[in-house]
């Protein structure tokens, strides 16, 4: 049995669909390729994708995390770091030949900074438990200065040979003098010294946590603050090119909580832990700790909301924002050799090039988590630490000679045929091959068709055959000189198969209602509304139909509403042909066509008594070419139209026992008798009950005593209605008999 469409509210549903017509499958913004897989190419803001920097793995420790790097004159490159999992601190280093070694291990967890002095000796600092350790070229480790601080962040050498010491838990940093005489040279309102660097002028420039400051620590110790940042943690502060200051900022600050009362023996309150440390609050809170596993980096970076901010600082003072990340987090900054700024980052992998205030790439993504330290080498090269494995890569100044770029498969929704693949960008010498697959299944797997030959040129037909699912890969190839090819975008025309629509359900409404006629606006719209900019207009879906929401009808004697639900696969635009038949008649007879609403209204009082039957066919024609048009048909159940009243028969007025006797009989051809009622002398009408006290066929008997007071004459009226608000009204007058005549 069919569900009512005319419930007190109906609600169906349409699909959210766009019509068969050629769509077009783009991908020429950064976030057209956001589950793209990406080997040995970088995509850049815009979404143009390049052959990226050669990538060529020179360490692979037994450490879990690396954090610091360093280079010596002769060109030996030195790593350090730590964690669980291995056998404590070590430093390694790289000769220029590619071969590594274990230079030293320390009595420590992490070696979480290196630097050089002006003559070129080697220091490593730790944490937790910090010191800082002079390393000789054989391998020899002495402790150089002791802060009895629980972690040193970093440290950095000045001009004159002086070290400055980030340490953590009392926010203080240290300077040393050439002869390892070092003491307390500025305390800090933040609890950490997170970063460090010195500028032109001599001058200490440090990163704090939690506050996210960003200070100008000048030689005699007088500081001021340049930047409160609104991220919590200032990871890295770095010069730049010019004497710009860039910065980066971490997670999001935490609301100040009420200070809770005093309780009578307070424990002692554990301080806060920055990143990217991951001891516990329990383990900081302790006064001397001991060197213990720290937590894997990845559960550090789970903890950071809300990604990471980039600063540059004018030399004037000026700050701004030129880079931003809602996820990644940014542990490291350093400059290639034009001067660009270069984002360490987790949890990734992904080192980032700010190219402008509003533009960057993405540059490489290494096979370790997180990146945590960055250093410009010689050459223009670039060497990266990681950690979660803990390994070294030299990045560039080379381009990788070929790389590839493998888009998201196309859910086309159902079976589609495709068109044109069209790609714009510039070979630069080299070439860009781009060849596409299909297939039924949600992904590629063995079952799709193997790859097509390469699109010869920068348009061709797509030879994959027709199916649900596409996919294309773009290999992108150096020419002779070096020069990476730039693909900027690339496009497939597409459509779906048509599918015949599907008429599900037909009801008619109770007799007497119409839908009221719409209002008319002479007036065309002379505005046109633009989505944000940089977003693209969303496809027009088709009005909703009458399917969609409940269905208000005005009262309206003689006329009949009809409704239905109809939907496309295809979501195409549909429009009905509305047929009408009596049910022992062979031909229908056309109610409406071009219908574009799921409902209709008609007279009825032009048809004649009886049962009827009503068609709707339904076509997609108004979204598909001459000839592809298809259409799908329902018929209603069987309905009553009727406009004819009841009959009133053998009616009887007459005075008996005070009162007035009331007899009469009605009947009606087509539908039941819902009620009678009399009124006496023009009065209210009285509702009537016939002898067998239920009004439920279509012949009736009435016989009522009716009451009559005052006067001789009383006039009767009858009115009979039926189920389909007709009505019939009869009179008669009865007179009561003068006192004494018989």
């Amino acid at each position: 049995m069919l569900r009512p469409l005319f419930a007190a509210t109906v609600t169906l549903i349409a699909p959210a669909l766009t019509a068969v017509e050629t769509r077009w499958w783009t991908h020429k913004q950064y976030a057209d390729y956001e589950r793209a897989r990406s080997d040995r190419v970088s995509l850049a803001s815009d979404g143009t994708v390049t052959l990226a920097p050669a990538v060529r793995l020179l360490l692979d420790s037994s450490s879990t995390y690396l954090w610091a790097l360093a280079e010596d004159r002769q060109g030996n490159l030195y790593a350090a770091g730590g964690g669980p999992g291995a056998s404590g601190a070590r430093i390694h280093v790289i000769t220029p030949a590619g071969e590594p070694r274990v230079l030293a291990e320390l009595d420590a967890l992490e070696v979480h900074a290196l630097a050089f002095d002006p003559q070129g000796r080697l220091y490593a600092a730790t944490s937790p438990d910090g010191r800082v350790y002079r390393i000789s070229p054989d391998g020899r480790v002495e402790t150089y200065y002791d802060p009895k601080a629980k972690y040193i962040w970093d440290i950095v050498f000045d001009r004159e040979g002086r070290l400055y010491v980030a340490t953590g838990d009392r926010g203080e940093i240290h300077r040393v003098l050439p002869g390892g005489a070092g003491s307390l040279f500025y305390k800090l309102s933040d609890t950490h010294a997170r970063s460090l660097a010195v500028d032109g002028q001599g001058h200490l420039l440090v990163g704090t946590e939690p506050g996210g400051l960003i200070l100008r620590i000048d030689p005699k110790g007088e500081g001021f603050v340049l930047f409160q940042a609104p991220r919590r943690e200032i990871t890295a502060v770095a010069i730049g090119p010019g004497g710009a200051i860039y910065a980066a900022g971490v997670g999001l600050k935490q609301p100040v909580a009420p200070a809770p009362p005093p309780a009578p023996a307070p424990a002692p309150a554990p301080q806060p832990s920055p990143l990217p440390t991951t001891l516990s609050p329990q383990q900081q809170a302790r006064p001397q700790p001991a060197p213990a596993p720290l937590a894997p980096l990845t559960t550090v970076a789970a903890q950071i909301t809300g990604g990471s901010e980039i600063y540059r600082i004018d030399p004037d003072g000026f700050p701004r924002k030129v880079w931003s990340h809602p996820q990644e987090i940014v542990y490291a900054i350093a400059f290639d050799s034009q001067g660009r700024p270069l984002l360490a980052t987790g949890n990734k992998g992904t080192v980032y090039r700010v190219d402008s205030p509003y533009a960057w790439t993405a540059l490489v993504t290494l096979p370790s988590t997180q990146v945590t330290r960055l250093l410009a080498g010689r050459g223009g090269a670039i060497y990266a630490a990681t950690g979660n494995i803990g390994q070294v890569y030299r990045i560039g100044p080379e381009l990788e000679p070929e790389g590839s770029v493998e888009s998201e498969p196309l859910d086309a929704g159902m079976f589609s045929y495709w068109g044109r693949l069209k790609w714009r960008g510039a070979a630069n010498g080299g070439q860009i091959l781009i060849s596409t697959r299909s297939g039924n299944l949600e992904r590629p797997q063995q079952d799709w068709s193997p790859y097509s030959d390469a699109i010869r040129g920068s348009s061709g037909l797509v030879s994959s055959p027709p199916a649900r699912f596409l996919q294309w890969r773009a290999v992108l190839r150096a020419g002779p000189d070096g020069r990476s090819p730039e693909l900027r975008a690339v496009e497939i025309a597409w459509r779906q198969r048509n599918v015949a629509p599907q008429v599900s359900q037909i009801e008619v409404a109770p007799a007497n209602y119409r839908v009221p006629p719409p209002s008319l606006s002479l007036t065309a719209s002379q505005t046109l509304t633009l989505p944000p900019i940089g977003q693209r207009p969303r496809p027009s879906t088709p009005a909703a139909g009458a399917d969609s929401a409940s269905l208000t009808l005005n009262y309206a004697p003689g006329f009949r509403t009809v409704r239905w639900a109809a939907t496309d696969e295809n979501g195409d635009e549909l429009i009905y042909r509305v047929e009408i038949r009596g049910v022992r008649e062979s031909e229908w007879k056309l109610l409406r066509d071009k219908v574009r609403e799921k409902h209709l209204s008609w007279d009825t009082t032009a048809f004649a008594d009886g049962e009827y039957v009503i068609r709707v066919i339904a076509s997609d024609e108004p979204d598909n070419s001459v000839g592809e048009a298809l259409t799908a048909e329902l018929v209603s159940e069987p309905f009553l139209i009727d406009n004819t009243g009841p009959e009133i028969v053998r009616l009887e007025a007459a005075m008996e026992q005070g009162g007035i006797r009331l007899r009469f009989r009605t009947r009606d051809a087509a539908s039941t008798i819902s009620l009678a009622e009399c009124s006496i002398n023009g009065g209210d009408w009285l509702p009537l009950n016939p002898i067998d006290r239920i009004a439920d066929s279509s012949d009736e008997d009435y016989d009522v005593l009716l009451p009559a007071t005052g006067g001789r004459e009383f006039a009767v009226a009858v009115r009979v209605t039926d189920e389909y608000d007709n009505q019939t009204v009869a009179k008669t007058l009865v007179v009561r008999a003068a006192a004494g005549v018989p």
